[in-house]
């Protein structure tokens, strides 16, 4: 084999691997039915995202809204609110964290798996 023939199949490989990889990469994740809240790593509860409402967590640190079957962190007493800019989540496996609270809002799908372990 010639230098051309090698170098046209390597970057043959090359472009094979990286649709292969985006197939994986590019997935798209399932929407999620409940958002498990977590407190120092425990289970605190579990709410559905079908139903609307506004959940005071934490002893009132933090708020959280369920609406139109997603999630959002609507008010934190931590300094820098980097969780309530964090937005809606309503994916599977999506998270909110708050460090100063140590509360994790974790999307997930019943009788599915959660994509990220803790």
């Amino acid at each position: 084999m010639n230098k051309k023939t090698i170098s046209g199949l390597i970057v043959l490989l090359i472009i094979a691997l990286i649709i292969i990889s985006s197939f994986f990469l590019f997935k798209p994740k399932e929407v999620g039915d409940k958002a498990r809240v977590l407190i120092d790593g425990n289970v605190s509860g579990e709410y559905s995202l079908s139903e609307d409402g506004i959940y005071s967590l934490n002893n009132g640190y933090n708020t959280m809204e369920i609406k139109n079957g997603k999630v959002r962190m609507k008010t934190a007493l931590c300094p820098d609110k980097i969780c309530v800019k964090e937005g809606w989540k309503n994916k599977n496996g999506e998270c909110i964290t708050c460090l100063p609270a140590h509360l994790v809002i974790e999307v997930i799908k019943e009788n599915g798996e959660v994509d990220l372990v803790l």
